[in-house]
């Protein structure tokens, strides 16, 4: 892994995302739109970046060109079919051997079989409506977006966000298949993490094909978790 690209740089995950692959040492291009570019400014010097919208497919194919990975916001904003206009970009201009990483929230679902709190069930069954009639934000089409990385046969990872807050790192978040699982129960994740487990996929071909649900590995439920898997639990 080389040279990287992240869709969507400027944003709280996106901004994380780059000082985590110019700490590994990648060369990094980003895009996101105009009016953001300045969100960049502390890491211009050490980046690419190619402003726009993320998706505008003339901006992705120049973008991801080159790239040995791909980093994703699938950001569900407008009504404009912005996450899954985004996602198919990706998949049609990146290098065939390409990682593509894309962060999403826990509403997604690869095979059905996630187990929902009512806290997301709320969320998806009553606010949802609401934002789309003010068109504000787009839930079906980030779906949409899932659906057509889930088809299709490129080098793809899903990554799955809890709930997110800011602090220092704790390191990686341990993840599983399904949500509703014990070891998620706590739901937050640093947004640092969340961006660390990104760039952390991009070289971890276990997870290509794998939609990885994510928490942090200091939360209580991560560390109950850990505990009851010890070989002196298990004794």
């Amino acid at each position: 892994m080389k040279k990287v690209c992240i869709v969507g740089a400027s944003g709280k995950l996106g901004q994380y995302m780059v000082q985590h692959a110019l700490e590994r040492g990648y060369e990094v291009v980003g895009v996101c739109r105009e009016k953001s570019v300045q969100k960049l400014d502390r890491f211009k010097d050490r980046m690419t970046i190619i402003p726009g919208m993320t998706n505008d497919r003339t901006i992705i194919e120049k973008a991801v060109a080159g790239c040995d990975g791909v980093l994703t916001v699938l950001a569900p904003w407008g009504v404009q079919q912005y996450s899954s206009g985004t996602a198919q970009a990706v998949m049609d201009f990146a290098r065939p051997e390409a990682r593509l990483i894309f962060s999403c929230g826990w509403h997604i679902s690869l095979d059905g079989k996630d187990v929902y709190s009512w806290k997301i069930k709320f969320i998806e069954k009553v606010i949802g409506p609401i934002i789309r009639f003010l068109r504000l934000v787009e839930i079906d089409d980030q779906i949409e977006a899932a659906r057509r990385i889930f088809a299709s046969d490129t080098r793809w990872t899903v990554v799955r966000g809890s709930d997110l807050e800011e602090g220092e790192s704790q390191g990686l978040p341990v993840w599983s298949r399904h949500v509703g699982d014990p070891i998620l129960e706590s739901n937050m994740t640093r947004r640092i993490d969340f961006a660390l487990f990104m760039v952390d996929a991009l070289t971890n071909d276990d997870l290509i094909g794998e939609a990885p649900a994510i928490v942090g590995c200091q939360t209580p439920s991560a560390l109950a978790h850990k505990q009851q898997s010890s070989p002196q639990s298990a004794s």
